[in-house]
């Protein structure tokens, strides 16, 4: 049974049947509803939604993630623009937009990526653009495509501690995620990444993570509560009370993390508006 504190109050006031309504009409794909997560009210009440290119089907088979696999379709050319004219009508000031992976294309789905940031930008100047993207098996040529167009915010998860990872995630490696995320500092980008606990990952090992993540150059960090979405992912194996969490929010500041959002329901794009004014 979950704790009190994971119980979600559901609110379909504000803007959440608006945007619900964007979604539907321009046939949007949204991380919100692919990934069952549990603030997809309160988000999409305030107005802001993660858009999710390349289609619903990934390429890879995580243990905690409730997005389909399989056999992807082939990239919509028309995505980039209905995307970008969504964000238009829903006047958001800050977008998020992150993807399945794609390893069936032979650029990994960068030039579709590249491609979408640049509309966003060209249809909607103002706007903060954040990305969450997959690690494009770290080929520099194809990071490069992605980072040439200078989103705002580059966002890559972590997911788990480095002993988690091979029994959590199906093809990405620790290691790799953090040369991403190096590069793109490197190349001057401010960057994100986000990780879950409740695993069965140690204290330590999330505080050896949130260091590593720091070696890397990341800036920005989101940690929460792994949740089961459906009966075939890999199980809870412990609810973190909000008393830790708040422990890993100071540990992460005194790192030297410019912006932290640590809670239970925390996932990667909440509250990204705030967190990057913070």
């Amino acid at each position: 049974m979950k704790p009190d504190w994971l119980k979600i109050k559901i609110d379909v006031t504000g803007d959440y049947l608006k945007v619900k309504k964007i979604v539907k009409d321009k046939k949007l794909q949204t991380i919100c509803s692919s990934a069952k997560c549990p603030n997809i009210y309160k988000c999409w009440s305030m107005g802001t939604a993660t858009f999710m290119i390349l289609g619903d089907i990934c390429t890879r088979d995580c243990k905690f993630c409730a997005t389909h696999t399989g056999k992807p379709l082939t990239p919509d050319i028309d995505e980039p623009q209905r995307v970008a004219d969504s964000i238009k009508i829903m006047q958001l000031k800050h977008c998020v937009v992150t993807s399945v992976d794609r390893d069936d294309l032979d650029d990994k789905g960068a030039t579709h990526w590249a491609n979408t940031i640049t509309t966003i930008r060209e249809t909607n100047p103002h706007t903060i653009i954040e990305v969450l993207t997959p690690d494009f098996d770290d080929i520099d040529e194809y990071l490069q495509k992605v980072f040439d167009t200078k989103p705002d915010i580059f966002g890559h998860n972590i997911e788990t501690v480095r002993r988690l990872t091979p029994l959590v995630r199906s093809r990405a490696k620790y290691d790799v995620s953090l040369s991403v995320l190096k590069k793109a500092r490197a190349f001057g980008l401010v960057t994100k990444s986000g990780l879950m606990v409740g695993l069965g990952e140690t204290t330590d090992e999330v505080i050896d993570t949130l260091r590593d993540l720091r070696t890397a150059g990341c800036q920005m960090l989101t940690i929460g509560q792994y949740l089961q979405p459906t009966k075939e992912n890999i199980a809870v194996k412990e609810y973190i009370t909000p008393e830790q969490f708040e422990r890993y929010k100071n540990t992460a500041l005194e790192l030297g993390f410019d912006s932290v959002e640590s809670a239970p329901l925390v996932r990667s794009s909440f509250m990204a508006e705030r967190s990057f004014h913070a």
